[in-house]
């Protein structure tokens, strides 16, 4: 029973009693003949003449539309606590941090992957051995082309064509020149498809694990292969790594959607709230009474209706 049924009982129990007892005290003061009719025109005619109270309960505090609002675009969950929706509140809430905590693992879990493979591409991928292998395999990329790789200026002081195998390619990767590199990729034409980003951009971290042309830039690649479509187990293991890296981003980013939706629905669903709330239930109490021989009946009513 809610706490306007219990005043409502409360009230038409003490107003019952309490006109029963001044019934008795009525009955006990006036002489009765014995003749039952005669009797009961007498206590009829003595009775008190009521006046039957009224009684209007009703919840009169309005919740704000427009603070519950601001609430939960602060903190999703806020407004429909402010409109005593304790339960939707509660979710909304471990939506909200359950999203946050997703996106700050995830994101930090991307950044670890992500330091991780580019310290492997640090180490094992040399853009001296890249460029040396284009330089000895121009006829292989590029089939019929009539390019002399030496009109490229690659390597300073040093003739790219006659590098080998045995190479320190850790050595030679300062020397390179990437301008003239880029410009031989753009003349293979078909052959080779992008021009390679300076070491340390994030483009030149993709592009060395995603297209076969930078294949024989890792560390086990053979030199002496003529087809650069030939992938080594390092490179497909530095894709995956990459792909791990981008698939945790993925999941961080799809968390700080869920973040903004969250703050959304709970705007819009505590204003909603709120207007239920508003909708207070009004409660009418009237006694009202009748003559009944030597006593008047008490005959309580209960009017119940909604506010808009």
């Amino acid at each position: 029973m809610n706490q306007i049924g219990i005043k409502v009982f409360l009230l038409a129990v003490i107003y019952t009693f309490s006109f029963n007892v001044v019934q008795a005290q009525i009955k006990n003061k006036i002489p009765l003949s014995g003749n039952l009719n005669l009797d009961a025109i007498t206590l009829s005619a003595n009775l008190p003449k009521l006046k039957t109270p009224e009684i209007n309960l009703s919840n009169g505090e309005k919740k704000s539309r427009l603070l519950a609002g601001v609430l939960s675009a602060i903190l999703p969950g806020a407004g429909e606590f402010y409109a005593e929706r304790y339960l939707k509140a509660g979710i909304l809430f471990t939506v909200e941090a359950a999203a946050i905590a997703t996106a700050l693992i995830y994101n930090r879990k991307g950044d670890n992957q992500t330091n991780s493979f580019q310290n492997y591409a640090n180490q094992d991928w040399s853009i001296a051995k890249y460029a040396a292998w284009t330089m000895q395999h121009v006829s292989d990329i590029s089939p019929g082309t009539n390019i002399d790789p030496k009109n490229y200026k690659i390597f300073a002081n040093v003739d790219g064509t006659t590098l080998g195998a045995n190479t320190p390619w850790s050595q030679f990767n300062g020397l390179v020149n990437r301008s003239e590199l880029n410009r031989l990729e753009t003349d293979l034409g078909d052959g080779y498809s992008h021009q390679l980003p300076a070491a340390g951009e994030q483009q030149y971290y993709e592009l060395i694990g995603k297209y076969p042309q930078y294949s024989h830039g890792w560390s086990t690649a053979n030199f002496g292969d003529t087809d650069f479509h030939t992938l080594t187990q390092q490179f497909l293991l530095y894709a995956h790594a990459r792909g791990l890296a981008n698939s945790y981003y993925t999941t961080g980013s799809t968390a700080i959607i869920v973040v903004y939706v969250n703050h959304f629905l709970s705007i819009f669903d505590a204003i909603w709230s709120v207007d239920n709330y508003n909708k207070s239930l009004a409660v009418n109490f009237r006694v009202q009474s009748g003559n009944v021989a030597d006593r008047i009946d008490l005959v309580p009513t209960l009017n119940f209706s909604y506010s808009f």
